[in-house]
C-alpha cells in the first residue's frame, strides 16, 4: 500500500473513532469556528500544533511556515494574521519556534544553490543572524548556535508582529506569546525573559 492510500485509511478511521466517542463532533465543527488562538509555527513534521499542545479541532488557527517568520510584506501570513484579529477575534497570538530548526540552520549556513526559494525567505533570518554574529560565534557547538538563534528569531519575530499595522489597528488586541518547542524533551517553554537589551521594552511577553 501506498503512503497516500495509508493516509485517506487513516482519515477514515479517525472519522469513524471521533463519531463513536461525539456522534454530533463533526456537525458542530460544520457550523463555523471560534478559536482563541492563532498558533504561527514552522512547517517541521515533528511539530504539529494541535498534537503538542494536544488541542482539538477548532481550539486553534494555524499558520505555519519555514522558520516561523512574521513580515507585513507576505501575504500569506499577513492575511492569516489579520483574518484571526479582525474577523474571529483571537485572544492569543502565539509564536512557537523549535530547537534544532532546519531553517534556521541553514540561516547560519552558506546558501544553496538548489533553494533559491528558501534562500529569499530566510534573508531576514540571516540578517538577523549577522546583528547578534558576536553572542552567536561565542557559542562552540553549532546545534547550540542554532538553538540560541531560534530563541532570538521567536522574540524578532513577536517584535515584528506586536509593532504590525494589523495589531496596531486592532479594536481588541490579543496578547502575543513567544514559545519554543524543545524536540529532546517535548516541551513548550515561553520566552519571558529576554536576554538582549533592544528588545526588552518592545518584545517583553507578559504570559496570561
Amino acid at each position: 500500500m501506498n503512503y497516500a492510500k495509508r493516509l485517506l485509511l487513516a482519515n477514515r478511521a479517525w472519522s469513524q473513532e471521533a463519531k463513536a466517542r461525539d456522534p454530533g463532533f463533526f456537525e458542530r465543527l460544520a457550523q463555523g469556528q471560534q478559536p482563541r488562538v492563532l498558533w504561527i509555527g514552522c512547517s517541521d513534521s515533528r511539530v504539529p500544533a494541535e498534537g503538542i499542545t494536544n488541542a482539538q479541532p477548532g481550539e486553534l488557527f494555524v499558520h505555519r511556515n519555514i522558520a516561523n517568520l512574521y513580515t507585513s510584506d507576505d501575504g500569506n501570513t499577513s492575511s492569516v494574521v489579520e483574518y484571526a484579529v479582525h474577523a474571529l477575534g483571537v485572544e492569543h497570538i502565539v509564536i512557537c519556534g523549535h530547537h534544532h530548526c532546519g531553517g534556521v540552520r541553514a540561516a547560519l549556513s552558506a546558501p544553496s544553490g538548489a533553494l533559491p526559494a528558501v534562500n529569499r525567505r530566510i534573508a531576514g533570518l540571516r540578517q538577523l543572524a549577522h546583528r547578534h554574529r558576536n553572542a552567536l560565534n561565542a557559542i562552540d557547538e553549532f546545534e547550540a548556535r542554532v538553538d540560541r538563534l531560534v530563541e532570538l528569531n521567536v522574540i524578532e519575530q513577536v517584535r515584528l508582529l506586536r509593532e504590525s499595522p494589523i495589531l496596531s489597528s486592532a479594536a481588541r488586541k490579543p496578547t502575543v506569546h513567544g514559545w519554543v518547542f524543545g524536540l529532546r524533551e517535548g516541551l513548550l517553554t515561553p520566552l519571558t525573559d529576554f536576554e538582549d537589551a533592544p528588545h526588552r521594552a518592545s518584545a517583553a511577553i507578559v504570559e496570561a
